[in-house]
This record gives C-alpha cells, structure tokens and sequence, in this order.
C-alpha cells in the first residue's frame, strides 16, 4: 500500500482489562487508522486513539469489522479522540449510530451472500476483491 505504518502494541492482565499499550512507529502530523477485528466496550480502542492523538497525529480514524458496542461504548467513541469509528453492519447498528454520531456503518450483505453463494458452489471467493485498485 507504500504507507508508513505504526503499531500500538497492548498486553492484557485479565479479559476486558488491558495493562499496558505502547505505541511504537511516528504518527506526529499524519492521518492514524486504527484497525481491530471487533470492539465491545471500546476502552482498548478509545485508549489506543488517545495514545495516537497524544502523539501528535492529526487526525484519528478507526475501522471495525465487529461492533458489539456493549455497556459505555456509545457515550466513550463520542468523547474519544476519534474523527469517526467506521464498522460493517454484521451486527446491526441502527440504535448506535442514532446514539453516536461518529459510527459510520458499511453494509457487507451483498458481499458477504455473494461468498457463501460462491463457497457453496465451488467457485473462487478471491474474485470478489481482484477488482480493488491498489
């Protein structure tokens, strides 16, 4: 993708509880993208863009594939150091986004039925993404 890249790097002392996260790569005056497989009470995620935005990026941006958003998410993601929490609509996300403006929500139905048709039949899923500029 000829981007530079950065790392935030966190251990765990129990689940839902992290215990130390260091930020390692230069973000000083760039555009940060936080990507995560899911988030359910968005602490990690809102601590990670704190983290990004102390640092000096200019603007904080997240990308989930999950959005559980249990318990406080809504009301952390709204005072979070994050421009928007972009997540697909594999769990729906109507109230949340209603709740907090910075959700964006992308819808993967098509795509995702597309996959198991295309699995069930035997034919190849990676076409689906050879068309992505890169």
């Amino acid at each position: 993708m000829n981007v530079d890249f950065a790392l935030i790097h966190k251990e765990r002392k129990k689940a839902n509880e992290v215990a130390s996260m260091v930020l390692v790569g230069e973000v000083r005056d760039r555009v940060a993208i936080l990507v995560d497989d899911m988030a359910d009470t968005c602490g990690t995620i809102c601590h990670a863009a704190q983290k990004l935005s102390e640092a000096g990026a200019s603007k904080v941006y997240a990308i989930l594939t999950h959005g559980i958003f249990s318990g406080p998410a809504c009301e952390r993601i709204s005072k979070a150091a994050l421009e928007a929490l972009v997540v697909t609509n594999t769990i729906p996300q109507e109230k949340n986004m209603r709740d907090c403006h910075k959700i964006q929500c992308i819808d993967v139905s098509m795509i995702l039925a597309e996959a198991i048709r295309r699995t069930h039949n035997g034919e190849s899923v990676s076409y689906l993404f050879s068309n992505v500029p890169m």
